[in-house]
């Protein structure tokens, strides 16, 4: 999931180059909803395992 909110950062990067279109304002958003899944779930399986110990 981290490697998708990477890709669509690269994405929302290169359309910003070429002027700021609804590309880059789009894949931006992707790019920062899927970062904060990933960074969600980050912290639930660290919960997770410290209780497990």
């Amino acid at each position: 999931m981290l490697h998708y909110a990477a890709v669509f950062f690269v994405i929302a990067l290169v359309a910003a180059l070429f002027g700021f279109t609804g590309i880059a304002a789009g894949a931006a958003e992707i790019a920062k909803i899927l970062f904060f899944i990933f960074l969600l779930i980050f912290a639930i399986t660290l919960l997770l395992g410290l209780i497990r110990r």
